[in-house]
């Protein structure tokens, strides 16, 4: 009995024991991604790539494959799929052309799909696995930090139709059908879950600051496919290659990838050797379900498109590398060599273009940038996201913080007096830091003022002055809760506590 054939699934009666299966096959992974280029029109004709609008109102005799509709090419995504090849160290040949994949389904209802096969846009290069889009659990023990993962090619095609299946019906929505899209496929250099799941979120992010991509893996703009084989030692060929497709999370790439390394171990344990094959992931029930075997490329009777020319492209390298954007890993550096900043605080900044954008703006002489960094990832992300907003809607400009931040560093505004004064400006923006600390009684200190309450309150507590000077320095945040109480206004607290350190232990 063909095992895989019948769909069989083995039970899983002993999941505690997967990690020790783990351990006992080299895992091989990689990854086909497939990513929307960023353009207004798609491929090969006018028609708009907009999402979310009411099925089959973008479509075409070109994008139904009408009989007699002919393809034209879209300039802006050759240009921008080169741009994704320069990002990623790929090199582009000086001739690039387009071939037919042959196969029938219903989202591609010519029963080809224009792609290239030998002669791609993009070849060679690699994705860098940023130490922090690894999973939260897995960052403190990653296996091979600073990894680069080789790629094979970069190349272009059409999307497919959208299907939506009901039951006993299926429906087909053509108005993705023809939008550009990027495979990006790599060589099988991933080990783990864990370094999938840093790919795809490196890639993302790398795409979409380069404006290749908006990369949204739940509008579809990015999905993948999984190729993976289990062997015993290194020495070893390859294990089958069992392929999980159309992959939409990061989340689901890692759990299909542990249930598949574990259903693989339980079998090659059992006997039963493995097939290449085609799978599926069912989110639901958490486990893979066989769609069919394998087909090879000879199965997709590839040939030279009869309706495009080949393409030169040194005039589009040329341009494009004119407008090379500075890649997060390297913003990141420059963040910590030029501001002094922390690994954490310089990821951070550098993985959200615009929230890069809103900080580099927000530096002034008057605030060190490292606490220019720290409250804007400790405070105004946490905020904005209470909210629900993105960096790029915060209705607090980059000016406008930049006085907030001048009253924190001349000590009228404490840190979480600050906190208080950003929400009301979320709220009114309209009003400046000053305006709203004033409104809330943070007022400029009086020395003064505050050198005679200080005084008043010390001469009122001299057992807890004792306390202090015999070294307990806690009962100072005592004595500055007195002082707040008794002053008008309401000065910082830290600068409370230093003027009576300075009263009390000089």
């Amino acid at each position: 009995m063909d095992f895989h054939s019948a769909g069989f699934t083995f039970p899983r009666q002993a999941r505690s024991f997967s990690l020790l299966l783990l351990t006992m096959y080299l895992v091989t992974i990689g990854l086909e991604v497939h990513c929307q280029v960023n353009t207004r029109t798609k491929m090969f004709c006018a028609c708009a790539t907009s999402f979310g609008d009411e099925p089959n109102v973008n479509i075409c005799p070109t994008c139904l494959g009408l009989p007699g509709a002919l393809p034209v090419l879209n300039r802006v995504a050759i240009e921008k799929t080169v741009l994704a090849g320069m990002l990623l160290g790929c090199t582009t040949p000086p001739i690039s052309k387009w071939d037919r994949k042959n196969y029938f389904y219903p989202d591609m209802p010519k029963n080809y799909q224009t792609t290239q096969m030998d002669l791609p846009l993009c070849i060679g290069g690699g994705v860098p696995l940023y130490d922090h889009c690894y999973p939260s659990d897995a960052q403190k023990s990653i296996k091979h930090p600073g990894k680069v993962v080789r790629l094979n090619r970069i190349h272009l095609e059409e999307d497919v139709a959208k299907s939506m299946h009901l039951g006993q019906s299926s429906l087909i929505d053509f108005n993705r059908a023809g939008t550009p899209l990027m495979e990006i496929v790599s060589e099988p250099d991933l080990e783990s879950a864990e370094e999938a799941f840093a790919y795809l979120r490196s890639l993302q992010m790398i795409m979409v600051q380069g404006g290749v991509s908006d990369a949204d893996m739940e509008k579809g703009q990015m999905r993948c496919d999984v190729n993976i084989s289990l062997r015993k030692h290194v020495d070893d060929p390859l294990g089958a290659k069992v392929e999980l497709k159309n992959l939409n999370s990061t989340s689901a790439v890692r759990r299909a990838i542990l249930f598949e390394i574990e259903r693989q171990t339980e079998e090659l344990n059992a006997g039963i050797a493995q097939v290449q094959s085609t799978r599926r992931w069912d989110d639901d029930r958490g486990e893979t379900q066989m769609m069919r075997t394998k087909e090879d490329a000879h199965d997709y009777r590839y040939f030279p498109c009869p309706d495009l020319l080949p393409l030169e492209t040194a005039e589009i390298v040329e341009k494009m590398r004119l407008v090379v954007p500075e890649l997060p890993h390297d913003r990141a550096a420059r963040y910590q060599r030029e501001f002094s900043l922390t690994t954490y605080d310089a990821n951070v900044l550098s993985s959200d273009l615009p929230l890069a954008l809103y900080f580099e703006a927000t530096l002034s002489d008057a605030v060190p940038a490292k606490k220019t960094a720290n409250f804007l990832i400790n405070n105004l992300l946490g905020a904005i996201n209470e909210r629900g907003l993105a960096i790029q809607d915060c209705v607090v400009t980059p000016e406008r913080m930049k006085g907030l931040l001048a009253l924190v560093e001349n000590g009228t505004l404490a840190a979480n007096q600050a906190r208080e004064v950003l929400l009301v400006m979320l709220d009114d923006p309209e009003k400046s830091a000053a305006e709203v600390a004033d409104a809330l009684g943070y007022k400029p200190t009086d020395t003064g003022a505050l050198d005679e309450i200080c005084d008043q309150i010390i001469s009122q507590f001299p057992d807890k002055v004792a306390e202090i000077q015999a070294g307990n320095e806690k009962i100072l945040n005592f004595l500055t809760g007195q002082v707040m109480k008794a002053s008008t206004s309401k000065p910082n607290p830290k600068m409370v506590t230093d003027v009576l350190r300075a009263k009390i232990l000089s």
